[in-house]
């Protein structure tokens, strides 16, 4: 029976169901990430943002920084391409400090570089260091135009003016929600179909519909559109899982921070994303997953998704 009400409600056998939580404990990278790490996506979404028209995926050497222990920083990708070193980050909120950001993760791919390249700090001879480019990705709520730049100089103390920085570091941020840099998404289909998914994805949601409901929904009508299809296709119950644990938690945790900035406040986990988490529990578990596997899904602890079920029989049965 629960092999069945899993199958007709999300699309899913008990198998992949299984693969879905066994994916969360290891499997943290982001929608953006899944969809650019092959050499072949990520070329052509390079040639589209450096105008450039280079053809060979094996020309670039991806060294993405994945959990270093110096300060446990992971971005999201970066890669080397005719020493030019490209980092590039995915944001879904507003972020003014990407260049602070982006200052820590050169130096270490630098630490890096000049590690493997065997490069001598302390010789009399100058080494040669590959060109760094910052890009961010931006597909938030708030509305932002199509380009920005960001400096690292712009979080400067202003209390000296006098004193000249002695370094800087700019940070390239590009709207990619649908809609946004038009010219870009024309030469890059791939981020084009990446914008029209999540588009699609904001607005089944934001008319009431459950966002598991919604993932399903929008998987579905991308495939038949032709939309990701390859990519939906073969990765259903990651994107399915991905977007339940970041997606909605993303985009519901930005909302919160940003009224609560408004009003003044700064707190932490807000009831209002509690209760977004306790709905989507709650779904999961009337459609057949186990309070483990809910919990495991929604990033929530087992206690807290048990408590929300127990409370969820009381008020069935008092019906």
């Amino acid at each position: 029976m629960v092999k069945n009400l899993l199958k007709n409600t999300t699309g899913f056998s008990i198998m992949e169901v299984g693969n879905m939580v066994k994916v969360n404990k290891k499997y943290k990278d982001r929608l953006f990430r899944m969809v650019f790490n092959r050499k072949e996506e990520l070329l052509s979404l390079y040639n589209a943002v450096s105008h450039s028209e280079y053809t060979n995926p094996d020309d670039l050497e991806i060294n993405t920084l994945d959990d270093v222990i110096y300060m446990k920083m992971k971005n999201d990708l970066a890669f080397l391409i005719d020493d030019v070193l490209n980092l590039w980050e995915h944001q879904s909120t507003w972020n003014p400090n990407m260049p602070v950001r982006g200052t820590f993760y050169i130096v270490e791919e630098y630490r890096k570089y000049i590690d493997q390249n065997g490069l001598n700090l302390y010789g009399s001879s100058r080494i040669t260091l590959p060109v760094p480019q910052f890009y961010v990705f931006y597909n938030g709520l708030r509305e932002e135009p199509d380009y920005i730049e960001l400096k690292l100089s712009d979080a400067f103390s202003r209390v000296h003016s006098e004193v000249e920085p002695c370094m800087e570091f700019k940070a390239v941020m590009l709207n990619i929600n649908r809609g946004h840099n038009e010219e870009l998404m024309r030469q890059c289909t791939t981020l084009r179909e990446y914008a029209e998914f999540v588009a699609r994805i904001r607005d089944e949601t934001e008319d009431g519909t459950a966002l598991e409901e919604a993932a399903m929904n929008v998987m579905d009508s991308c495939i038949r559109d032709g939309i990701l299809a390859e990519f939906l296709s073969v990765h259903r119950a990651e994107v399915f899982e991905v977007l339940l644990t970041e997606y909605d938690e993303q985009r519901h945790i930005a909302s919160e921070k940003e009224i609560s900035r408004r009003e003044g406040h700064m707190e932490g986990r807000t009831e209002g994303i509690l209760e977004k988490a306790k709905e989507v529990a709650v779904n999961l578990i009337k459609k057949g997953f186990t309070v483990e596997d809910a919990a495991s899904i929604c990033g929530e602890d087992i206690c807290r998704v048990k408590e929300w079920h127990r409370e969820w029989k009381a008020a069935k049965e008092c019906r």
